[in-house]
């Protein structure tokens, strides 16, 4: 290759994650993309910016397809000026919207209103799902693709979820409308009407601890059952949200072994927490689904070493600590993530197979946290540090350890469920289209100029 003159920066480093491994090398970077990964220096001219990685891993920038930005409706919790900031700084350029907003983002016209929201006020580049409206279900098999390419379906209700769809027949339509329309569903797969029965039989709850048995895997096991067969009747693209236990794993897993077109996502907060913690931290880890047991934990951690997971998510959803300080029975589900979430899952590697080749751990990040959710949501240009693609990058030193405290978080809640953990790992730096959004060295941001993918 001759040399370039034209280049806006490269990026120099010994571990650059490709789609084809760790290696040396150079990116060139053009106008926004790479233009270029090279082996020599030889390519660069004189005066050209050249970021020195050193023994960071430059991993492509982060995909996080589940978060809970608030905008419009609930933004004395969350916005997108504080949401971006904390996806920065965790290494997410890329993020998709949940719907459940107010008022909920449940049309086409509702997406535009909410993207001019966000615009000038984003760090990351974003998508929107849409929400799946109860009463009209038949509209996804018209959604214009440029507006949305995937739909969210709550099968059971919590505080954040003011539109449920719990009707089997209207379900039905969704799924079928969905497939004729081309569309992803994005699912949280809990059955409401179990949920109900139980809350009635238990009377209210009493401590922290009494969450998670109104709240049960039963429920999830019996929504993700009903799931599978409607992908087996008509063939809907579906993707289950923090899938929660070992059950609801194997099943999902039999299906895609069986060739349907079903996946699933694994969060944070249910590789970084077992039912255990809520005697420390009461409704800081109150979450929908409830955290589980020890062998939940177990198996989503295979799921995730062996592939089986197609997706790590944050499901990014704060809420105010008075908030999180009402009764047990009025506590909100959720918690922040967006910002946490890679360097809590690479501790978890780390810690839980410290004998394997730290490559191979980057190279999963990549491909779980990047890759793949480019590929599952259609995101052209995202996820993939290779010619043409988009200059998102990010520069995760791998062995330097620190404790987080809430003034290190960004969310507009301004807390953490992972406030006084010794993380291993962290975002040195994140760069956005060849423009860099975040500096740890400074604790710097870049300009929200965050595109909308449409």
């Amino acid at each position: 290759m001759g040399m370039r003159v034209d280049l806006d920066m490269v990026v120099s480093g010994r571990r650059i994650v490709t789609p084809h491994g760790v290696r040396a090398g150079h990116l060139l970077i053009r106008a926004g993309t790479i233009a270029g990964v090279e082996d020599s220096a030889a390519v660069v001219p004189p005066g050209v910016p050249v970021l020195d990685a050193g023994d960071d891993y430059v991993l492509p920038g982060l995909i996080d397809s589940h978060v809970h930005f608030r905008t419009p409706g609930l933004t004395h919790k969350e916005d997108w000026a504080h949401g971006s900031r904390a996806a920065a700084a965790g290494g997410v350029t890329t993020v998709i919207d949940m719907p459940n907003t107010v008022p909920p983002t449940l049309s086409e016209e509702a997406v535009y209103a909410k993207a001019r929201l966000v615009a000038g006020h984003s760090l990351v580049d974003h998508r929107f799902h849409i929400g799946v409206d109860p009463q009209r279900p038949e509209l996804l098999a018209g959604l214009d693709p440029t507006v949305a390419t995937s739909a969210k379906i709550f099968m059971a209700g919590h505080h954040t979820a003011p539109t449920v769809l719990d009707d089997p027949g209207r379900l039905e339509q969704a799924f079928d409308a969905a497939a004729r329309g081309g569309v992803r569903l994005v699912l949280h797969a809990e059955d409401g009407g179990l949920f109900a029965l139980l809350d009635r039989w238990w009377g209210q709850p009493r401590n922290y601890l009494d969450y998670e048995p109104r709240r049960p895997r039963t429920a999830a096991i019996a929504a993700v059952a009903r799931v599978v067969e409607l992908v087996r009747r008509y063939g809907t693209k579906a993707h289950i949200l923090h899938l929660s236990s070992a059950e609801e794993a194997d099943l999902v897993c039999a299906a895609g072994a069986a060739g349907l077109p079903l996946t699933f996502e694994v969060t944070g907060h249910h590789l970084s927490f077992t039912r255990a913690d809520a005697r420390r931290l009461g409704a800081r880890t109150r979450l929908s689904p409830a955290i589980r047991d020890q062998a939940d934990q177990d198996r989503l951690w295979e799921a995730v070493r062996t592939g089986q997971a197609a997706s790590l998510g944050s499901d990014h959803a704060p809420h105010t600590v008075r908030e999180k300080t009402r009764s047990v029975r009025d506590s909100p589900p959720g918690l922040p993530g967006v910002q946490e979430l890679a360097v809590a899952v690479w501790t978890g590697m780390r810690r839980r197979w410290p004998d394997e080749d730290p490559d191979v751990a980057a190279v999963r990040l990549a491909r779980l946290f990047a890759t793949a959710p480019a590929e599952l949501f259609g995101l052209p240009g995202k996820g993939r540090l290779e010619t043409g693609a988009d200059a998102d990058f990010v520069l995760l030193a791998p062995d330097v350890t620190w404790m987080l405290s809430a003034p290190q978080t960004w969310s507009k809640c301004g807390w953490s469920a992972y406030e006084g953990w010794t993380m291993t790992g962290r975002v040195r730096r994140t760069v956005r289209r060849g423009e860099v959004i975040w500096d740890a060295e400074t604790g710097s941001f870049g300009r929200p100029e965050g595109r909308w993918l449409r």
